[in-house]
């Protein structure tokens, strides 16, 4: 039988322990976790998700607001604010909505970031010592909030990380967002890790030797059923709009959910898997963002961000 993991029970318990320690917190030091989200225009997903966020952050006791630009604003001017908010000592975390506009340079702004601030976990630095770790992340290491809510999901399939050491686990998808942080999450957890991607050769294939597959091609139900080898995990991060009989759209992830139910150990749903995940360690990344600037107000030489 196919177990269906909840992303959204496993998502509850995280926000309601991140919403204790804030208490417990601010009740000791009288911090309250400041998170700031930039976002440039009005495009409706973006804004949508943005909002999603602010109102999770809120409900667990984070204070957190969303700053609208123009779409046309300058890169300069982007850069100017991102410098107010990494010196501003009440800002904990902050979030780049991406994509950007095409006219700025959406490197030269994560670069600039605090890497300390960076709840993304997209900041150069914190990219690198990701791909240095070895076990558990450190307590101050941002990691990427999908990729990590990903490896929570696993942890809950597997009834501990120790039983990823050399399993045989297949990354689908190489963007910086998912699927290379993914790797070196798996990777550091002594799984044997392959990454996929739209240029792999009998891609079919690779699928089907995966004891673990983390899907995040996002192309709507490109794994089907007969590509999964019996009782392998899914983790399943595509969120994909389709037409649906009544005229509408649906959402389906990048596997073919109702083939590989009952052939699969363990799959997670879409929509109610990776997605409320993702949201809640943003939460816990800002909190931990928050007590490692506390214990350590000022930058190191070796961390400071790039001018």
């Amino acid at each position: 039988m196919t177990r269906i993991l909840d992303g959204k029970a496993l998502a509850a318990r995280l926000r309601a322990r991140v919403a204790e320690e804030v208490r417990d917190l601010r009740a000791r030091t009288g911090i309250v976790p400041g998170l700031r989200v930039l976002l440039l225009g009005d495009h409706p997903a973006s804004l949508a998700y943005v909002r999603t966020k602010e109102k999770a952050a809120r409900e667990v006791g984070i204070d957190a607001r969303v700053e609208r630009l123009p779409a046309e604003t300058e890169e300069a001017r982007l850069l100017a604010r991102l410098a107010e908010l990494n010196a501003d000592p009440a800002v904990h975390g902050i979030l780049v909505q991406l994509p950007l506009p095409r006219h700025i340079d959406t490197v030269r702004v994560l670069s600039a970031l605090d890497p300390r601030k960076d709840v993304d976990g997209f900041h150069p630095l914190n990219a690198g010592r990701l791909a240095q770790l070895s076990g558990a992340p450190a307590e101050d290491l941002l990691v990427p909030c999908t990729p990590r809510g990903c490896l929570l999901l696993l942890e809950e399939a597997l009834g501990g990380l120790a039983d990823l050491r050399g399993k045989r686990a297949l990354v689908l998808g190489r963007s910086t967002i998912v699927g290379r942080p993914m790797a070196a999450l798996l990777l550091a957890h002594d799984a044997t890790v392959t990454i996929a991607h739209s240029r792999t050769r009998d891609l079919a294939g690779e699928c089907r030797r995966a004891e673990i597959l983390v899907a995040a091609a996002g192309r709507a139900e490109l794994v089907r059923g007969d590509w999964l080898a019996e009782q392998a995990v899914v983790i399943d991060v595509g969120i994909n709009r389709v037409p649906s009989p009544d005229g509408g759209h649906r959402l389906v992830g990048d596997v073919a959910f109702a083939e590989a139910v009952g052939r699969v150990a363990a799959i997670t749903p879409v929509p109610g898997g990776v997605g409320p995940m993702t949201v809640a360690c943003l939460l816990d990344n800002t909190l931990r963002a928050c007590r490692a600037q506390l214990a350590r107000p000022t930058l190191t030489r070796s961390s400071e961000p790039p001018s």
